[in-house]
């Protein structure tokens, strides 16, 4: 067994069990694996191994490796900070988008979505932790955006997406990811349903399921550190 696929093996028992412990149904969580700035082999072999949902925070990464693996049945996410010069790429490449955080991204995504498409599936990215470097809409300002986005063809809205700051503070950490949950009721008393809470990553994901999350963006458990160019 190779290092990769025994790294992905251990990351789903990981999520497995912080599952069971949560109380929650098997499958409630999905894992996302985040391949940015690995090579197109790598994310090969995760799928070899079975996996087949990978996230990519640059458009020309996400576009180069979709092309390069079209012969495979993945799931392409988009997870990064979006421009709004890069939109049209990321309308006919991936399946899903977490990063939404204004409203004319989300317009042009939905402008530039090839009508022989699925509907792009769309989150909106929240800043629970208010930093200044962090993307993502205020907590305040994600219903309204919510209500807008959820209104747009060739786009479905399906849930909120967040990046706390990193924390040892497990109640600092649980209260983050309690924005999420809070905004999700408080939609659903609307009448619009979210069923994606996309929230935890390689060393935080045990507390995101504990906290609701229904997808994991784990990339470092399972490909390794990453190098990126000076």
């Amino acid at each position: 067994m190779s290092q990769l696929t025994l790294a992905l093996h251990t990351v789903q028992a990981q999520l497995a069990e912080a599952t069971r412990l949560s109380g929650r149904d098997a499958g409630a969580v999905q894992l996302l694996a985040v391949s940015k700035t690995f090579p197109a082999a790598a994310v090969r072999e995760v799928y070899a191994a079975g996996q087949r949902a990978f996230g990519e925070n640059y458009v020309q990464e996400l576009q180069a490796k979709a092309a390069e693996l079209a012969d495979l049945a993945i799931t392409w996410h988009f997870i990064g900070p979006l421009q709004s010069n890069k939109t049209r790429i990321v309308a006919e490449t991936a399946h899903w988008v977490h990063s939404i955080e204004r409203l004319k991204i989300a317009e042009r995504l939905s402008a530039q979505r090839p009508a022989h498409l699925p509907p792009l599936n769309v989150c909106v990215q929240v800043n629970v932790s208010g930093e200044d470097s962090k993307s993502g809409c205020a907590p305040a300002d994600a219903p309204a955006l919510l209500r807008a986005v959820a209104a747009l063809p060739q786009l479905q809205l399906r849930g909120l997406m967040c990046i706390p700051e990193p924390t040892p503070d497990a109640a600092t950490l649980a209260a983050r990811f309690a924005v999420l949950r809070q905004l999700q009721a408080q939609m659903a008393d609307e009448g619009l349903a979210l069923d994606t809470l996309s929230m935890g990553m390689s060393s935080d994901m045990a507390a995101a399921i504990a906290a609701g999350s229904t997808m994991v963006r784990v990339g470092t458990a399972i490909f390794g550190a990453r190098h990126y160019p000076a």
